[in-house]
């Protein structure tokens, strides 16, 4: 099964990041509508983001949801982590009975390399903030994506 909550939560910091930058609002509401979400998942998200500080979101009529941070101090790997939290990046297999070599010493192998893996990742993700991924984001070919004047006229037409 795929695990899209590390990518959504990632597209919803970027997304409050430059609405912070063009002075726009942005609320749960807007981000579902902009990443075509289910509003449910995007406040699911929000409450492990908002525990860690990586945002902070407001309530009532004229609420909105803003950076915890400067994008500078939060990092791909922050998100990551306080959306995934304790789960593994590959799960290893169940303890499987000692038939064989193979059996008896599959899994703490798998579950090194699967640690090692893991590790990886996290060094890579450590290596990006949010105002480093932006700056890609908002240089990147958009041949072939919606022109992001449009996409904020939708995300406003959401309110």
């Amino acid at each position: 099964m795929l695990d899209y909550r590390f990518p959504t939560a990632l597209q919803m910091v970027l997304s409050v990041a430059m609405a912070e930058q063009s002075g726009e609002r942005s609320t749960s509401a807007i981000l579902a509508y902009g990443l075509e979400a289910n509003p449910s998942f995007i406040r699911k998200l929000m409450v492990p983001l908002t525990r860690d500080g990586i945002i902070v979101s407001t309530l009532g009529r004229n609420g909105s949801i803003h950076l915890g941070r400067p994008p500078e101090q939060i990092t791909l790997r922050d998100i990551y982590l306080s959306v995934i939290e304790d789960k593994k990046l590959w799960a290893s297999r169940p303890d499987v009975p000692a038939r064989c070599v193979v059996s008896a010493n599959a899994c703490w192998y798998f579950k090194s390399i699967a640690d090692e893996a893991e590790q990886a990742s996290l060094e890579v993700l450590a290596r990006h903030t949010v105002a480093s991924a932006l700056e890609k984001v908002k240089k990147a070919d958009t041949s072939g994506c919606d022109p992001v004047p449009e996409i904020e006229v939708r995300c406003k037409k959401a309110l």
